[in-house]
């Protein structure tokens, strides 16, 4: 976190505390001190106390210009709608759509402890089983997530979930057609290769969209305190969730700066493990995973060449930017190898099949 401020960036704490007292009478007993959180990427979030009780503030970046991006009605709304299920959110205290107020929409929601794991260095601390049980914990929240019935929670209408691939595979392909300035071979290749092998969406549920290990809060009794960062939430392919947890809990080859792996950690369960713990917790055949795995790659691929167009232009701040662009060569030529396996894969249980008819004729 960021030193003590009065008014830290986008925060204005004088108008805030106006609207807590009109909206939410005595829930502020004291005069306001806030931090930034540091470590996000998209939306800012900021940890905000008047000296007792905690809370944590989300509103879109500053300058933002693609409000749908930044959707808090969205996130404030899933993160409601969980509160009743075994998925642990934070309670949330109130939503402001009103722009006057601190110049954004934005929502407030309780402080929850916990801490949260973004490296093998941090996991190794733990030691080899606390390791195992956190990563299986995070599986089985998942599977969770993926248990609740969207129309049970009111979350019936929140996203459309027929042809979820397809308009999630155009909606990539164009985003990488907005961030092309150089040659990139093979990308065409995997994304043309993911629109030839759509896989069979299983039932719809609520997804989380960037499901990974630091995007949770760890408890200090190793379980889960809070799934974060929902921004990216819809109702969709449940597989395309576990198959970015499978990506990014790979033993990586790429620089840690563009993929942030734990899979080093001693104790941390093979992908293997984490696919199996998820099939036979949610029943879902999970065949494909290998599609999903590879598609999740492609979405990398995407989001770090988009990184390295806007360093070219001269629009990042901070160190690192420099080394992203030699990164996404190497997770293509990842991506296109997971969907090679897949496909072989693929064809063996085909044959296998074939094979077996044949000798039950």
């Amino acid at each position: 976190m960021s030193s003590d401020t009065d008014n830290p960036p986008g925060l204005d704490l004088g108008r805030l505390r106006r609207h807590l007292d009109q909206s939410c009478p005595g829930l502020v007993a004291g005069e306001l001190r806030a931090k930034l959180i540091e470590g996000g990427r998209s939306n800012l979030t900021y940890w905000v106390t008047d000296g007792g009780a905690e809370w944590v503030v989300r509103r879109p970046p500053l300058g933002h210009v693609l409000a749908t991006a930044h959707d808090m009605t969205r996130e404030h709304r899933v993160i409601s709608a969980l509160a009743s299920t075994p998925v642990p959110v934070p309670g949330t205290v109130l939503l402001c759509e009103d722009e006057q107020v601190i110049g954004a929409p934005f929502y407030v929601m309780d402080f929850v402890e916990g801490t949260p794991f973004r490296s093998a260095g941090q996991l190794r601390e733990l030691g080899e089983r606390r390791t195992k049980d956190v990563v299986l914990a995070l599986v089985d929240t998942l599977v969770d997530l993926h248990a609740v019935d969207p129309g049970q929670v009111g979350l019936g209408d929140f996203g459309r979930p027929d042809g979820y691939l397809e308009r999630q595979l155009r909606r990539w392909g164009k985003q990488l057609d907005a961030s092309r300035s150089r040659e990139l071979p093979g990308i065409d290749e995997l994304h043309s290769a993911l629109g030839a092998a759509l896989p069979h969406s299983p039932a719809p549920a609520v997804i989380h969209g960037d499901y990974k290990l630091d995007n949770v809060l760890v408890g200090t009794d190793d379980r889960l305190t809070a799934v974060l960062d929902w921004e990216m939430s819809t109702l969709g392919d449940p597989l395309t969730d576990l198959g970015l947890l499978v990506m990014y809990s790979e033993q990586q080859t790429v620089p840690n700066y563009v993929v942030p792996s734990t899979s080093a950690a001693p104790g941390h369960p093979s992908t293997d493990e984490l696919i199996e713990r998820y099939a036979l917790r949610s029943g879902r055949d999970v065949s494909a995973v290998g599609w999903y795995t590879a598609f999740a790659g492609f979405k990398l691929a995407v989001i770090a060449e988009g990184i390295h167009y806007r360093y070219t232009l001269g629009q990042t701040l901070g160190a690192g930017f420099d080394r992203i662009g030699s990164a996404v060569p190497l997770i293509i030529e990842r991506g296109l190898h997971t969907l090679k396996q897949h496909e072989q894969h693929e064809q063996h249980e085909q044959h296998q099949q074939r094979h077996e008819k044949r000798q039950e004729g």
